[in-house]
């Protein structure tokens, strides 16, 4: 894994939220492809289950499901999702990051959300295996 592999990782993950929003991709499909088997996350807006452990959970994050306080967060729509790496560390075949992303709304508005990501490489591609994110 290099530092290129995980700026791309995270610019596929912000157009897999925007195309989920404009129905363009199967949430199902972004979070096999994009996640680990074995995920830790913390979503932004979760607060009665704030962990999600499973990808059935996280596909109910971004398009609502099982879990009764999710609305689906990528379905704000978003048209954007940019992110600001405040540091990148690679270790044992890992690799961290944590920064800032921001997702802009059909109105051109930002909202800043903090994050912490960790990687790892599954059945020969990168997959995100902790996702934590946060308002500030």
């Amino acid at each position: 894994m290099l530092k290129e592999d995980i700026l791309q990782i995270q610019e596929e993950w912000g157009n897999g939220v925007v195309q989920i929003g404009k129905n363009e991709l199967d949430a199902k499909d972004f979070v096999n492809e994009m996640y680990a088997t074995e995920v830790l996350m913390k979503p932004t807006m979760a607060k009665e289950q704030a962990f999600r452990m499973s990808h059935a959970d996280i596909i109910s994050y971004f398009i609502g499901g099982h879990i009764s306080e999710d609305n689906g967060f990528a379905l704000k729509p978003w048209t954007n999702v940019r992110f600001e790496n405040e540091g990148i560390h690679f270790k044992n075949k890992q690799a961290f990051a944590v920064g800032h992303y921001f997702f802009t709304d059909s109105n051109g508005e930002e909202t800043k959300v903090e994050y912490s990501f960790g990687y790892i490489i599954e059945e020969g591609n990168i997959k995100i295996n902790l996702h934590h994110s946060s308002l500030p």
